[in-house]
């Protein structure tokens, strides 16, 4: 349904977007993931034809944006950043506008509209104007302007920006709902929203993709590795220091990588223990092998590899972008 090519965009010598490639499929929802400056932004514009690309080839459901560009555009429904809104029009004429815009007939106006406020909860503020809405409110105006005209296909920049958490989790439901039978596009720098919402994530820094597939999949192939955290000391009947028994306790334990000591306090010795990669959890085996090395265990828990440990392990790895940037290009 989105098919990127090795698109490139340039101002002036600052390269904002590096041969970025990947797909979206129908029914898929794809999270564009990345710190300010990523490129993120630049990307979802020539994605949505306000932007040409300097090189590269974009189709949407099979047309190509340089060549069908009219037609490629009419299966796209894009809620920008700031969702740009006339702050004087009621909420339910603003639609209405907005639809006739579309091409569609009074009665197909009058259907869409008022199917869009229900689905984006606009009922309550459909005669107000949307100057004097709140932020989050001013968002879902947005959300329904851009499924006005029924699109295939959904690109949204930051989509629950300035909502609070009940209509946070509302607007989860109802791209997972959207989903169904449409592609979704997600920008965002939350990474949670990306890991509750999307089944895909797509990480660029510095104009490049620099991972692309399923959390899980991302996690498995990453370098981070599973780390537990063990406070443990003598029983009252053992024998040995705190520190004796941590060594011991590591010894008893397979699927160990590393470990370390990180002191004692008072008879209490703190141990960091890197697992071995496909090692599995090893909270139930270092429990055991504690008993039986004739320890107490007073802390255990486990820090194991996450979405947050690898966007962050890819923004210390990448390179700064180079000056002139210019703020557009910083979000």
């Amino acid at each position: 349904m989105i098919e990127v090519r090795d698109i490139a965009k340039s101002f002036g010598r600052v390269r904002a977007v590096r041969g970025v490639s990947f797909d979206v499929g129908r029914g898929e929802v794809a999270g564009l993931l990345g710190a300010n400056g990523a490129g993120k932004t630049t990307t979802l514009r020539m994605i949505t034809g306000f932007l040409p690309p300097d090189a590269g080839v974009i189709r949407i459901v099979g047309l190509d944006m340089a060549q069908q560009s009219v037609e490629a555009r009419r299966r796209i429904g894009y809620l920008p950043e700031s969702a740009p809104a006339y702050s004087e029009m009621l909420a339910r004429d603003y639609l209405t506008y907005r639809a006739r815009l579309f091409g569609l007939d009074r009665r197909a106006v009058r259907a869409r509209v008022g199917h869009v406020m229900d689905r984006c909860g606009l009922g309550p503020v459909a005669r107000r104007r949307i100057g004097h809405l709140s932020k989050g409110f001013r968002q879902r105006v947005g959300l329904a302007s851009a499924l006005l005209h029924d699109p295939e296909v959904l690109v949204l920049d930051e989509p629950t920006n300035g909502l609070d958490p009940a209509q946070i989790r509302a607007a989860r439901e109802l791209i997972k709902e959207l989903a169904q039978d449409r592609t979704v596009l997600i920008s965002s720098h939350i990474l949670p929203e990306i890991e509750l919402v999307c089944d895909r994530v797509i990480i660029m820094a510095a104009g490049r993709v620099r991972a692309d597939g399923r959390v899980s999949e991302l996690l498995a192939t990453s370098d981070d590795l599973a780390r537990y955290y063990v406070e443990i000391r003598p029983k009252a009947d053992g024998r040995g220091t705190a520190g004796e028994a941590a060594v011991e306790l590591v010894r008893a334990i397979r699927g160990v990588r590393s470990a370390r000591s990180k002191g004692s306090h008072g008879e209490w010795a703190k141990v960091t223990i890197d697992a071995e990669r496909g090692a599995g959890d090893l909270r139930e085996p270092i429990a055991v092998a504690a008993g039986r090395a004739g320890a107490l265990v007073r802390e255990l828990h486990a820090d194991k590899p996450s979405l947050e440990r690898l966007f962050l392990r890819i923004m210390e790895t990448e390179e700064t972008p180079g000056g002139g940037e210019n703020r557009e290009e910083r979000r």
